[in-house]
């Protein structure tokens, strides 16, 4: 039995060695050209290299199939080959796009608009678990694929957008954080869904919007329809809130920008610069995600990727003192290439109010010229191609400049435009008006009005007036939803038919709540913020619209989807309200709680050390001559006195 256990060992170690110099030989005798799998950036590398291994010996049963030498150029990635006995499986095509659009605006301020979109050819509404990302960003990805989401619209603003002085924006928002989501009909608990939702997207774009709850949510029946295909419109899977006193500052942009399939290292994002943007009169950064249709039979779709960011610099809080632009005044940056990523780079200049330069010069020149469509007049625009060498010239990097000849002319104004303040006097009672402007000469059309107040401040509903020239008008279509006090806000969806130059003003009054004094914010003596209020609507167009969607079509100019060809769909924001409530004396509790310590202190203390002392009877002391005779008689031995 000894035996036994110690020629155990001695076995194992014999088989061991066997096949170690079994391998051995295995990799001696294998030869050295044979094929072997490769990863290239060159598809026709590939094809080359099986070619030459299907001319080898059949060394091993296996063979390898490399990708087309014809592949889309829009992969451009590593293709590994596979087995002839597999097929391969097609990889989702995805392209991505980037643009700068640069509007002068006659007050001397520069309206710079940036839109990077990301095509991906996928589908995630049908359960399929995507696993490889390349261009599209893999964390808003896996938020589309685990919250259902259809459509997606974020955007933070700082500042407030002045209509009538810089006309309309190509994507409007409103002041501080705005969040519209469209689930998918297979959700069942859509609330449950949103909670969860915006805490992920507040880690995302590290901002407040964990905030979010039911009591600043509403769900719009007819003011948001979605903006991509499908034909889902049941409002219960739509939700919309908005945060009016969000700040936006770098911990915002920066999560925005690593969206971005270069990030800020190249092309237009290099642009970005957080000092520069946010010493702007105006910024506003967005995300909108949404199905889109590839061809006009809508085929086959695609996830569109559309991140915007628009800035407004102005004259005077730049800092320049004379009517002159650049790209590095601007941005304290200039361009030296296009995003590698991107398969079109573009820098628009509006030129539409300067045909022959007596307003500004444009330099360096540029012989491109585009026209579109935008926002119902046709505009001229000079063309920069980024991905073309000769555009930054034998310097390699373009600084665009314009330098105003003068100030003269006049801005088109926006056919619609709208205002909103609050009313009245004291802590108790107050009024809401909203004015809308319909400045066509000749034409009326609708609009459809949302107005989202919170619970404290309690509408009196019957007190709803709208008027138009002096004259009632009656809307045709009103949805109201009551607020219930720390549970939901209220709603009102109003359908108005605007006459041409007029002024519609919507009047509705309320009564401020008082609050518990928890509920209160920080700084309660400032205000609260109610959010703006969205008008939705088709404006007249001046020249006749193009409803086809197409790869051509700038950025800009393709986002709302139109359907008609004499108007086309614009959304406006009013201001955002700051009302005070009746606010309680917060010093009182700090003076009662002085008040209660000092009584506590002096009354309760002197009790309490009265209860717990314990005394004492202590003779009193003898006199100074007392003392002495007794120490005279503690000397001779006699008894003290």
């Amino acid at each position: 039995m000894a035996a036994d256990r110690c020629s155990y060992p001695v076995r194992l170690f014999i088989l061991l060695s066997l096949s170690v110099f079994t391998v051995a030989d295995v990799h001696e005798t294998t030869p050295t050209d044979a094929p072997r799998a490769i990863v290239v950036d060159n598809p026709q590398t590939v094809a080359g290299t099986a070619t030459q291994a299907a001319d080898q010996p059949a060394v091993e049963q296996s063979r390898w199939e490399a990708t087309p030498a014809d592949a889309p150029t829009d992969q451009r990635r590593a293709s590994a080959p596979r087995p002839a006995g597999l097929s391969p499986v097609p990889q989702p095509k995805d392209d991505f796009r980037e643009e700068l659009v640069i509007r002068p605006l006659h007050s001397g301020d520069v309206y710079a608009s940036f839109q990077f979109r990301t095509l991906w050819e996928t589908d995630f509404m049908r359960g399929n678990k995507v696993s490889h990302y390349r261009l599209f960003p893999k964390s808003l990805g896996q938020v589309i694929s685990k919250f259902s989401v259809r459509e997606l619209h974020i955007s933070f603003t700082q500042g407030y957008w002045r209509t009538m002085q810089w006309g309309q924006p190509f994507l409007p928002s409103p002041p501080g954080a705005e969040l519209w989501v469209w689930f998918q009909d297979s959700v069942t608990d859509v609330d449950a869904t949103w909670k969860e939702l915006t805490n992920v997207l507040s880690g995302i774009f590290c901002a407040s919007l964990n905030f979010i709850d039911s009591t600043n949510t509403v769900q719009p029946s007819a003011a948001f329809k979605p903006l991509g295909i499908g034909n889902v419109t049941d409002h219960r899977f739509l939700r919309y809130a908005t945060l009016p006193r969000e700040i936006v500052c770098t911990e915002n942009l920066t999560p925005w920008k690593k969206l971005l399939p270069c990030g800020s290292k190249a092309g237009l994002a290099v642009l970005l610069k957080s000092e520069k943007l946010f010493h702007s009169s105006f910024h506003s950064q967005a995300v909108h995600i949404r199905p889109v249709c590839q061809d006009l039979q809508c085929k086959t779709t695609s996830w569109e990727l559309r991140q915007t960011l628009n800035a407004v610099f102005d004259l005077h809080t730049s800092g320049q003192g004379k009517r002159e632009w650049s790209l590095f005044k601007m941005f304290s940056r200039t361009l030296t290439e296009a995003c590698p990523l991107a398969s079109s780079s573009n820098i628009y200049i509006d030129v539409t109010d300067n045909p022959q330069g007596e307003q500004f010069e444009l330099s360096p020149a540029t012989p491109l010229l585009s026209q579109a469509v935008v926002l119902g007049d046709r505009r001229t625009f000079s063309v920069y191609d980024l991905t073309q060498q000769t555009t930054f010239g034998s310097v390699r990097s373009l600084n665009l400049l314009i330098r105003w000849k003068s100030s003269e002319g006049h801005m088109l104004r926006p056919l619609l435009h709208a205002e909103r303040y609050v009313a009245g006097y004291g802590l108790q009672t107050g009024e809401i008006h909203t004015l809308m402007y319909n400045n066509h000469p000749y034409r009326s059309f609708p609009v459809l009005l949302l107005d989202s107040v919170p619970w404290y401040l309690r509408l009196y509903i019957h007190t709803l007036t709208v008027t138009s020239k002096g004259k009632d008008n009656k809307p045709s279509y009103i949805h109201y939803q009551p607020s219930k006090d720390r549970v939901r806000p209220h709603l009102l969806e109003m359908l108005i038919q605007l006459p041409p130059n007029s002024v519609t003003e919507v009047t509705v009054q309320f009564e401020r709540a008082l609050l518990k004094w928890t509920e209160y914010t920080p700084d309660p003596n400032h205000g609260f913020y109610v959010g703006s209020s969205v008008i939705s609507s088709l404006v007249p167009s001046t020249v006749a619209m193009d409803t086809n969607s197409t790869q051509e079509r700038p950025l800009f100019s393709s986002f709302f989807p139109c359907k008609e060809e004499s108007s086309y769909f614009v959304r406006v924001y009013t201001e955002p309200l700051l009302v005070n409530l009746p606010t309680p004396d917060f010093s009182m509790p700090y003076n009662v709680i002085c008040l209660t310590c000092t009584v506590v202190a002096v009354g309760y203390g002197s009790l309490y050390n009265l209860l717990t002392r314990s005394f004492q009877i202590e003779e009193p002391n003898p006199g100074l001559a007392k003392r002495i005779a007794n120490v005279i008689r503690k000397m001779r031995g006699v008894p003290p006195l």
